[in-house]
């Protein structure tokens, strides 16, 4: 859990100190960097989702080796629990994709 801690912390410090660069003016050029925000905030929403994903199944797995007889209901709960998950990380995707197109 440190380690997931710290490579948090670090890829903040990556994107604050990289903002600078990023807040290219307009009449300059090309903006790049709602482009760049939103490959990285699809990026964290698949990395969630994955993580989400993982935590239910393993979630689910432990409560029907530990009780076998209410598999079907755990299973029944698990797919319902995916399913919302995967709502929420396609609306997220969606997101970055109509504000990379706006950029």
């Amino acid at each position: 859990m440190r380690m997931i801690g710290l490579c948090l912390m670090v890829l903040l410090v990556v994107l604050v100190s990289a903002s600078p660069a990023l807040a290219e003016d307009k009449g300059a050029g090309t903006f790049y960097g709602a482009g760049v925000a939103a490959g990285i905030g699809a990026g964290l929403a698949i990395i969630g989702a994955g993580l989400g994903f993982g935590r239910i199944g393993s979630a689910a797995l432990e409560s029907m080796a530990r009780q076998p007889e209410t598999a079907g209901r755990v299973q029944t709960a698990m797919l319902i629990i995916a399913a919302l998950l995967e709502g929420a990380t396609f609306f997220a995707l969606i997101v970055c994709i109509i504000l990379a197109g706006q950029a």
